[in-house]
């Protein structure tokens, strides 16, 4: 989520928007530029604020840090703007503690975002908001997998596949989790989902690779694993998907026929 969970915040607002969040969508637009330089910007904002306006040069401020890996400020930046915002802005309140727990996450401190991820649930089931809780539930598995939890985290994949189906990243980690559990017939139709949702996503196409290969259907792992070198060439994905090619080595060449009159 991070920063592209702040979009969804901007867009709630009646037009025109208010000066605040006109500020805040400069102050955020500044920090995608320079985040040394919205640090400035948000915390003298921070000076001047008051009321419920105060989660707004937070939430630039926890931006900025994450720009540049600063997990911890940024992930006491987003609960503070969580703090500051109106009792009853449940969707604001639960999208900020969702970014705190990203940041978190991001740091390695897993119980720390768990944490961070519980109260952003608390905060969209106190606001009816379903399809939220299933995307941060998304986002809480990953901490569940990384504590071990595994149970767990396929309680609140199952969860986030109820209320956020629409959310590719959530049945790619569903098929993850089914995989490394061994469940490949689940893991097989998650990832599916996954790619009629998300076709072009490496991501998607070498996890699709990995449970075709586990599976045995070697020729299945190869057109997977292409593609993913095909249309993601360059990155990390793609180097993983040569590499997993290389193990698989090239495909069995069909026997000649015989010939004629022998």
């Amino acid at each position: 989520m991070l920063l592209a969970a702040l979009l969804p915040l901007l867009a709630q607002a009646a037009a025109p928007p208010t000066m605040d969040q006109t500020k805040l969508a400069v102050c955020l637009d500044q920090a995608s530029k320079n985040p040394q330089t919205a640090i400035v910007t948000a915390s003298e904002w921070i000076g001047t604020a008051t009321g419920a306006a105060r989660a707004y040069p937070q939430q630039c401020l926890g931006v900025a840090d994450t720009l540049i890996e600063r997990w911890q400020p940024a992930e006491q930046a987003f609960l503070a703007g969580r703090g500051f915002a109106a009792p009853a802005d449940y969707v604001t309140r639960a999208r900020l503690a969702a970014m705190a727990g990203n940041a978190a996450l991001a740091d390695g401190r897993n119980d720390a975002a768990l944490a961070d991820f519980d109260l952003a649930v608390a905060d969209a089931a106190q606001g009816k908001e379903a399809e939220l809780g299933g995307e941060i539930q998304t986002d809480r598995s990953r901490a569940l997998v990384a504590l071990g939890k595994l149970d767990e985290a396929a309680a609140a994949l199952e969860i986030a596949r109820r209320d956020s189906p629409q959310n590719a990243e959530t049945w790619l980690l569903s098929a993850t989790l089914a995989r490394r559990q061994g469940d490949l017939t689940s893991a097989q139709a998650r990832i599916e989902t996954a790619a009629g949702l998300d076709p072009k996503n490496p991501d998607i196409g070498l996890e699709a690779g990995v449970i075709a290969a586990l599976a045995k259907r070697d020729d299945a792992a190869r057109k997977s694993f292409q593609s993913v070198i095909d249309t993601a060439a360059g990155t990390p994905e793609a180097k993983a998907a040569q590499g997993y090619l290389d193990q698989l080595g090239p495909p069995p060449q069909p026997a000649p026929a015989a010939q004629a009159g022998r």
